[in-house]
């Protein structure tokens, strides 16, 4: 919890685990056991490598314990390397990111297509992810922490906001086209404030074996990479008391506005 409301949660008598307790008996909702219940899972990543990067190992265990995973990729990657021009890359990038789904145990792929660095922050965006979101209908929408302190990639930033405003507008009738649907629980990933850590140590093989089908993004560097994907699961591992470890932040989507305590549950 961040210091400030700690100390007024802890001044008036409350403490981070009572505010939990509150949520589960009034929602419903388990920090501790998020994918319970959970049948349909939508990932939304700008760019082809970024639910693998983010939560590969998270993924991967889900669809084995027969969770349907699928991937909204919103732009084509096409600006991800020093040697291929956009057009070939766009194609790669696609490829590479079908082989890695599949090691993944993704049931199906979408593709937005909007040009690497320059996805648009707009309404127009915005309801075509509450069109899909209707379409699909998952228990789960996940996406990059749009909060994330020094990032400074923009398609990262207005992928994370974009995905929040569908997944809650998605549930509003009077927004957007088709029958509305109500997403029960929204999680950001790439995420410094994380409220679940998933254990992923029989997974991490598989989740680098799947970056590994990214080859125009890890080839060339691979041991650094390979290095990087380590130290953050040990990060993320050693918060929540396993040797690998990927964090998020899960909610119920309706936390998600006009509420102070969205940060800190």
């Amino acid at each position: 919890m961040k210091p400030i409301l700690l100390a007024k949660a802890r001044f008036r008598g409350a403490s981070p685990e009572e505010f939990r307790e509150l949520l589960k008996e009034t929602l419903g909702f388990d920090v501790g056991m998020p994918f319970e219940g959970v049948e349909r899972i939508l990932c939304i990543q700008p760019h082809p490598d970024d639910c693998e990067l983010a939560i590969g190992g998270t993924l991967a265990r889900l669809s084995r314990e027969g969770k349907e995973v699928e991937y909204l990729t919103l732009t084509d990657g096409s600006a991800g390397s020093r040697e291929l021009p956009p057009e070939e890359l766009r194609k790669v990038r696609r490829r590479e990111q079908e082989r890695a789904a599949e090691i993944i145990g993704v049931k199906k792929l979408l593709w937005l297509g909007y040009t690497d660095t320059k996805l648009p922050y707009s309404d127009d965006v915005r309801e075509e992810l509450i069109g899909i979101i209707r379409s699909e209908r998952p228990d789960l929408v996940l996406a990059p922490d749009p909060w994330l302190p020094y990032e400074v990639h923009p398609d990262h930033r207005k992928a994370g906001l974009l995905a929040g405003e569908a997944a809650f507008f998605s549930a509003l009738p009077n927004v957007g086209e088709g029958n509305p649907w109500d997403v029960p629980l929204l999680g950001f990933y790439y995420t410094d404030n994380p409220n679940h850590i998933e254990d992923v140590t029989g997974f991490l093989k598989l989740k680098l074996k799947a970056l590994k089908a990214h080859e125009s993004q890890f080839k060339e560097d691979w041991n650094s990479w390979e290095v990087f994907v380590r130290s953050v699961a040990r990060f993320y591992g050693e918060i929540g008391g396993f040797k690998y470890g990927e964090g998020l932040r899960i909610l119920p989507t309706v936390l998600f506005h006009a509420n102070p305590l969205a940060g800190v549950l």
